[in-house]
């Protein structure tokens, strides 16, 4: 009983040995004994002791040398302690102060990795997504021939891969909501709305993975548009459905929605049949 006891008494005398030496270093005045502990701090991982004091040296040491390094050290400890957000302004920071510093490359890479990392999910606002796109794109122009050129091309797909997913999760929502009408800014049917949402983003992420799901989507939305259309335009957009599903079998032949596209097809000729034999009976009544 008395080994544990012993164990957890040793454990709070170094803690508060430890806590006791970064405070008498945090009050020192000796602004290179900060800078040494600081940096001593950062190399073994301790960050939010090292981001303390080099909040703090960063402006004591203004004009030097050591300034750069601390403030490129200060960016890095909040991206390795996970406040991704304040380390992007951080190495925003560094690369607008030392925009030929040591540093500069690799600052500017971490400003579209610290917004990569803090990106939300696809279903919320992109606007963090959009700017990681803008810094990313920034770097490969500043630096073509960087050894981060394949990391920074890697990260630029998966951010578009995101902006994609928020389309479909947008294209999805107004399939859903179908005729409701409540929620449409497209002055039509939802179904409209999906489908101009799936056309522009094929039209922008023409390599997308997710093609083929806006693909399904976009024969799914013609076919229930042309169901809710009034007569005179119902003949027209069946058709269109119908070329819509034969353009899906054409690019996805082994689709497991192809068994849906065929249905689909079906039923478009079904209904136009009997829209053209209508309108032929009507003609030669008037006749």
């Amino acid at each position: 009983m008395k080994k544990p006891l012993l164990i957890i008494s040793t454990a709070v005398l170094l803690f508060s040995s430890c806590a006791q030496e970064f405070n008498q270093v945090y009050k020192s005045d000796n602004v290179q004994y900060k800078y040494e502990y600081a940096k001593e701090c950062f190399a073994k991982g301790k960050y939010v002791r090292a981001i303390t004091l080099l909040q703090e040296l960063v402006t004591l040491q203004k004009g030097t040398e050591n300034a750069q390094e601390s403030l490129y050290m200060l960016a890095m400890a909040e991206y390795n302690s996970k406040d991704y957000e304040t380390a992007a302004q951080y190495f925003k920071k560094y690369f607008q102060s030392y925009p030929k510093g040591r540093y500069a490359e690799i600052a500017q890479f971490y400003v579209g990795q610290s917004l990569f990392m803090s990106t939300p999910e696809p279903r919320l606002d992109q606007s963090r997504t959009i700017q990681a796109i803008t810094d990313f794109q920034t770097f490969l122009d500043l630096y073509p021939d960087s050894k981060l050129k394949p990391q920074a091309q890697q990260r630029l797909f998966d951010l578009q891969d995101k902006l994609v997913e928020k389309e479909l999760h947008t294209a999805q929502l107004y399939y859903d909501l179908g005729t409701y009408f409540g929620n449409c800014n497209y002055g039509g049917n939802n179904y409209e709305a999906c489908i101009i949402t799936s056309q522009n983003a094929l039209k922008d992420y023409p390599y997308s993975r997710l093609r083929e799901d806006f693909a399904v989507l976009l024969m799914k939305s013609k076919f229930e548009l042309a169901q809710q259309s009034v007569e005179t335009k119902k003949l027209e957009r069946f058709q269109d459905a119908e070329d819509e599903c034969y353009g899906f079998i054409n690019e996805y032949p082994d689709s497991k929605e192809r068994t849906l596209a065929e249905k689909l097809i079906a039923k478009c000729k079904e209904v136009t049949k009997k829209i053209t034999k209508i309108g032929r009976a009507s003609c030669r009544e008037r006749v």
